[in-house]
């Protein structure tokens, strides 16, 4: 089955901050982040995939996130 979205959240551990994304609408709130599609990569195949990416600031340490959650719609 198709997908016609998808979102992916996670949360920082240290504060870092996002400051430009691409291939994706992003919100931030404190640590936590949510990321979902553009108009252009949501409606996904079966077994196709996408990518974003996106550049964030920090101070101190830099951990990655603990856990990654992706979610279809």
């Amino acid at each position: 089955m198709a997908l016609s979205g998808w979102t992916v959240a996670w949360t920082f551990p240290n504060g870092q901050t996002i400051s430009q994304i691409w291939s994706g609408d992003f919100t931030q709130s404190g640590s936590a982040v949510s990321v979902r599609n553009v108009s252009w990569n949501g409606a996904l195949a079966p077994d196709a995939s996408t990518t974003f990416g996106f550049g964030a600031g920090w101070s101190g340490t830099n951990a990655g996130p603990a856990s990654v959650t992706c979610t279809a719609s």
